[in-house]
């Protein structure tokens, strides 16, 4: 039984590594253990928590491909011509929770384009493409988290706000509870007191006579993030009407079209989106010319913002319910960290093919 699902599962992978060559795509390989190192300063130490971790004696610390992104850009912006379609199918490990039913060791059949001639068009070739070869039963999702970039870097507040909010851009919660002290005086008046004390007193000796050191921070960090408060207290709050198109985007759920008309009322207040929404109607109108219905395709202005972390424009994902079958996005600033000072556009995506076996659909 587990043999036949097995060779179900290469079948369903076959299959849909053959519609992606179909389309122009290169299949390559993608080395399985990858730097550490590299994983980690993209994602931080959460990334801990779903890889395999090993060490080798020559290359150091190495992890078990957690996905083929990392490896599949690494890959071309060392040695890809441009433009450049890939596609990619092989095994991915992850570590679930204890209890899980979830696999640990599932395969993923993807498709990647780099191209910079079009991004509107390269979003809407890679999407259209997934939808025409997955079960229509399947529900779809979209996002594009350039939008709420583009509004975050257009607020008229300080840079030091700024690059708070864009860090926390994919924890929801910390997001918006930085929202409400930045545009609501109120929020920092437990500080207030603190602030005043640090002001008018040496923040050293203040840092002395608060007892010994229980946390990981530094007297340097400490010093530094108390500075930080002191001078954040000076700026002025975030204008009410701006803190109000943050929360239309982060609450907009209706169709394509329709998000359309929403964000191009927006942007007359935050103009920094204008963009970003052209971006997003050029998307729409290249998915028209693939036959997507975009007047009934979703769109949630907060999708993809717990799960997609690399991703910093259109997102995407098919399901069945809890059960994700499919997803991808554009990841641009990916391919600068990871290109040694070079670039280009790229959107891709992945497709379980377990899933599609398993009936899910």
């Amino acid at each position: 039984m587990q043999n036949e699902r097995r060779a179900a599962v290469s079948s369903e992978a076959k299959r849909l590594e053959q519609a992606f060559i179909a389309s122009g795509a290169l299949l390559i390989e993608a080395d399985s253990l990858l730097s550490a190192e590299t994983l980690l300063d993209l994602y931080g130490e959460d990334i801990r928590a779903r890889a395999y971790v090993t060490h080798d004696p020559v290359m150091g610390e190495r992890m078990m491909r957690p996905d083929f992104t990392v490896p599949i850009v690494e890959r071309h912006m060392s040695e890809g011509a441009e433009p450049a379609r890939y596609t990619y199918n092989g095994p991915v490990w992850r570590m679930q929770d204890a209890g899980s039913k979830r696999a640990t060791e599932f395969l993923q059949v993807g498709f990647e384009v780099f191209d910079r001639s079009n991004p509107a068009d390269s979003d809407a070739e890679v999407f259209a493409l997934f939808n025409d070869i997955l079960p229509n039963t399947l529900q779809i999702a979209t996002g594009d988290i350039g939008l709420l970039q583009s509004a975050v870097a257009g607020l008229k507040t300080s840079e030091r706000r700024r690059t708070a909010l864009m860090r926390h851009l994919w924890r929801p919660v910390r997001f918006q509870s930085l929202m409400k002290i930045f545009s609501d005086p109120k929020q920092g008046a437990s500080r207030a007191d603190f602030i005043d004390k640090a002001v008018k007193q040496n923040i050293d000796d203040m840092i002395k006579n608060s007892g010994k050191f229980i946390g990981l921070r530094t007297e340097v960090e400490i010093n530094s993030r108390i500075v930080g408060l002191i001078s954040d207290a000076k700026t002025s709050p975030i204008s009410a009407e701006e803190a109000s198109v943050i929360d239309a985007i982060l609450a907009l759920k209706t169709t394509a079209a329709k998000a359309l008309k929403k964000l191009k009322g927006l942007q007359k207040v935050l103009p920094n989106m204008g963009h970003a929404v052209s971006v997003f109607e050029l998307r729409l109108e290249a998915l028209v010319k693939r036959n997507v219905d975009v007047e009934k395709l979703p769109f949630e202005g907060s999708y993809g913002l717990t799960s997609m972390e690399y991703y910093d424009g259109f997102v995407f994902s098919f399901s069945n319910h809890e059960m994700v079958v499919a997803s991808g996005g554009r990841y641009d600033a990916l391919t600068t960290v990871l290109g040694s000072g070079r670039a280009i556009p790229a959107v891709g995506g992945i497709i379980r093919p377990d899933a599609l076996v398993d009936g899910v659909t």
